[in-house]
């Protein structure tokens, strides 16, 4: 239940939303200045000004970074991403967006640690869908990654049961630090955006984290143009994204 509560109710605190609920409320008490209101809001949110400083502060400004800059660490773990299993009899599964995947692999293949961890991230919504992190090791192994150096958890459907999961799984297979270390040191790999809320999580659940954030939304050395004042479906999705994510933080720290 909670899970459906996560999806439904931010949906009332984005633009879309938001939009809907000034523009009913402006229908109802016949104020038409409410719904001008919720068309600026829409309006403004479909920019890519909007959308690209939106997403960019969720990021928080971070910039992407060479594996062979990265540190050495017990272990390398990738966060679940998101699959899609396209229409047709195969039932092929594929990538929202590969950059973790590809990101985590780079790292182990630039000798940064010894084990390289995938998610199991799973999706009510895609219930015959295999855990993603099944799915990832078989990739791995075709890049030429050892099957003995990687591990996936079990089923996970957000970032707090991913780590939590993590830690279990370590637990179990009695991965340890160093000798001199008090915490697991794990590299971390995750879409820019969600990287400062899965840190937080990671560090809440015990581990030294070093972040290794990939999939940036925004393309470096863009020129600014007048294009930047004109709504787009993408630049609306970008601002929405972020959204989402500055709510989920709020979330966490609440429930602290």
């Amino acid at each position: 239940m909670s899970l459906y509560l996560h999806k439904v109710l931010p949906i009332f605190l984005l633009p879309i939303g938001i939009t809907l609920l000034l523009v009913l409320a402006g229908l109802l008490s016949r104020h038409r200045r409410l719904i001008w209101v919720g068309f600026a809001v829409l309006w403004l949110s479909s920019t890519p000004l909007i959308g690209h400083f939106m997403v960019r502060s969720a990021e928080a400004w971070t910039e992407r970074n060479l594996a062979t800059d990265a540190p050495n660490a017990d272990a390398i773990v990738v966060l679940s991403g998101g699959r899609i299993v396209a229409p047709g009899a195969a039932r092929v599964s594929e990538w929202s967006d590969a950059d973790r995947f590809y990101g985590g692999v780079e790292l182990f293949k630039a000798g940064k640690a010894p084990v390289l961890v995938f998610t199991g991230g799973w999706s009510p919504w895609e219930p015959a869908a295999k855990p993603e992190g099944e799915i990832s090791i078989e990739f791995a192994k075709a890049l030429g990654v050892p099957a003995s150096s990687m591990l996936t958890t079990g089923v996970v459907v957000n970032t707090a049961e991913e780590a939590q999961a993590v830690a279990a799984l370590f637990a179990k297979r009695q991965i340890k630090g160093n000798a001199l270390a008090k915490q697991i040191h794990i590299l971390l790999v995750t879409s820019a955006f969600h990287m400062p809320r899965a840190q937080g999580l990671f560090e809440r659940a015990g581990f030294h984290v070093s972040a290794f954030p990939v999939d940036f939304d925004v393309s470096d050395g863009r020129v600014f143009s007048v294009i930047d004042f004109l709504p787009t479906a993408g630049a609306l999705k970008q601002t929405e994204m972020a959204l989402r994510e500055m709510y989920g933080r709020v979330y966490y720290r609440v429930a602290e």
